[in-house]
């Protein structure tokens, strides 16, 4: 399978797929489903409650990547203009110095069961940790096939956690918690039917009352990395060098590390790349955001997910961890068809393989975003891309939107009065 496909952005959407076949990234029969692959109104209604119809998002790829060695194409799902552009261009120029390392820890989830009020926190907690064993067995028991499959329980402990906010009364809590090896699934479901079914055991030896049985969506045991280092002179543009280029990079980063305002709009970026991937396949983007968010916060002050240096030879080097929960069964991957066909175009190599790639992903949008920070900035490539929405919705047609495109970039006016009078300019 090859990513690098030369000029693809410049194809129709039926040469993009049929570029896709060539590539061998689509067999002839996946090529179909996103012709006509839309999610049927029936299943849409199991999914969720009081569906009236179903809402379409733009579905694209992003080319040219190679992640360990290995080409891949990436489906992206996401309606802001640039995104996709800034991983097939950011992922051309890593290619040149040996492309992005990702790996992605075991698919291990913790779940938590909450004893509320606990009169005396240190003695309940002995009682629950001199019976751990009886607990992790009792969890065991709840999904005995996933053992078979090489999943299963990793470990159950306790903790003691004090709500102290000033003026409100202190409220001490034991939490029994416990890691479980989802495989290739996300694991909310998993978890929470174990965490149900130990509460009363919990109950039963501590004499305490439950309060909370759930899953945490800070899923700090399922890390997904990326890396990737550029040479300098693959980062040069026509008005900077490519030291300059990377020292931008770095400085931006550093900006975002000592200010958590910068930090949010940072991790924003980061996460166009990641979220697209998992809209595309089908999971639950509002808990990779959540997860993602809060190891951000680990240390106490909001920081960005990436690290981006430059190495005394002159070398950028970027790197990413975060927390991932990707599932590739389960949910609604079994029943949306382009989810599923999404997953086939990655191969469908498992949840630590899509966490994997989602990081790489995030990494080299960011990457995108800083440079253009660092260089053009933001507003010039993502304007050009933003004024065909304007074109569009002004009612142009394909063939005349590149036209009403360059005229609103060189007013460097893109509000839709404007695209109005170049369409009708043009019409007449």
């Amino acid at each position: 399978m090859r990513s690098r496909i030369p000029g693809f952005y410049r194809l129709s959407p039926e040469e993009r797929l049929r570029a896709l076949v060539t590539a061998e990234a689509l067999t002839p029969e996946l090529a179909e489903v996103y012709r006509t692959g839309e999610l049927p109104l029936d299943a849409a209604d199991q999914m969720v409650e009081n569906v009236i119809a179903t809402y379409e998002l733009p579905n694209g790829v992003a080319v040219n990547l190679q992640i360990n060695g290995e080409d891949r194409v990436v489906p992206m799902v996401v309606e802001e203009p640039s995104v996709v552009a800034a991983v097939s261009n950011m992922a051309q120029l890593t290619r040149k110095s040996g492309g992005i390392t990702a790996d992605a820890d075991a698919s291990i989830m913790i779940g938590q069961v909450q004893l509320v009020n606990v009169s005396d926190p240190e003695a309940t907690a002995q009682i629950l940790e001199s019976h751990l064993a009886e607990l992790a067995e009792v969890a065991r028991h709840v999904h005995p096939r996933m053992e078979a499959r090489g999943g299963g329980v990793r470990g159950v402990y306790v903790r003691r956690v004090t709500y102290d906010e000033p003026g409100f009364p202190v409220e001490r809590m034991v939490v029994v918690e416990f890691l479980f090896d989802c495989c290739d699934a996300m694991g909310a479901n998993l978890i929470n039917t174990i965490a149900e079914h130990l509460a009363p055991y919990v109950e039963d030896l501590t004499g305490e009352a439950v309060g909370l049985r759930i899953l945490s969506n800070l899923a700090s045991r399922r890390l997904a990395r990326a890396s990737v280092r550029v040479a300098p002179e693959h980062l040069a543009t026509e008005g900077m060098s490519g030291a300059e280029v990377a020292e931008g990079i770095a400085s931006a980063w550093r900006f975002a590390w000592a200010d958590p305002w910068r930090a949010a709009t940072h991790n924003k970026g980061v996460m166009n790349g990641v979220d697209s991937v998992a809209v595309a396949t089908g999971n639950d983007w509002r808990a990779i955001e959540a997860g993602a968010h809060a190891w951000a916060s680990r240390d106490g002050q909001y920081r960005p997910m990436t690290v981006w240096r430059v190495e005394p030879n002159g070398e950028l080097v970027g790197s990413i961890e975060i927390p991932t929960q990707f599932g590739t069964i389960g949910g609604p991957i079994r029943v949306h068809p382009k989810a599923r066909a999404n997953l086939n175009m990655l191969g469908d190599r498992g949840s630590r393989d899509l966490a994997a790639v989602a990081a790489a992903v995030g990494l080299v949008q960011n990457m995108g975003a800083l440079r253009a920070l660092a260089t053009e900035g933001i507003q010039a490539g993502h304007m050009r891309m933003h004024a065909r929405t304007v074109a569009l919705g002004v009612g142009a047609r394909r063939e005349e939107v590149p036209r009403v495109v360059e005229a609103l970039c060189a007013a460097k006016d893109f509000s839709s009065d404007r695209a109005l009078q170049v369409l009708t300019g043009l019409r007449a």
